[in-house]
């Protein structure tokens, strides 16, 4: 079931994963718009924190330099599988990038 503000929302995708070079160690405090709740630090050593920031980061980036910027192409290839996201944006993200629902397919 998905909601219609989650089928509605445009959201920001990336031209190419290649363009993904964002941290893959330490820690990440994302900025409050896109992450409005309290203040969090996501440790990338976690791999809970690393889903968690990767969820909302996709979801709620408004630009590609925001993706750019947070998302790293291999974190992002080995947990897109484990993501939890609207159905609506993670088909826009494979139609994109055929090889992420590929990795789908295959787990």
């Amino acid at each position: 079931m998905s909601s219609r503000y989650a089928e509605a929302k445009p959201y920001a995708l990336p031209t190419s994963l290649a363009d993904l070079d964002g941290p893959t160690s330490g820690s990440v405090e994302l900025p409050r718009y896109i992450d409005w709740g309290p203040r969090y630090l996501y440790d990338l050593a976690d791999e809970a924190d690393v889903l968690l920031m990767y969820e909302r980061v996709i979801r709620e980036a408004p630009a590609q330099g925001d993706l750019q910027a947070y998302l790293n192409a291999g974190l992002l290839r080995r947990l897109w599988t484990d993501l939890f996201l609207p159905l609506s944006l993670r088909a826009a993200w494979q139609a994109r990038f055929p090889e992420l629902g590929a990795m789908g397919a295959a787990a």
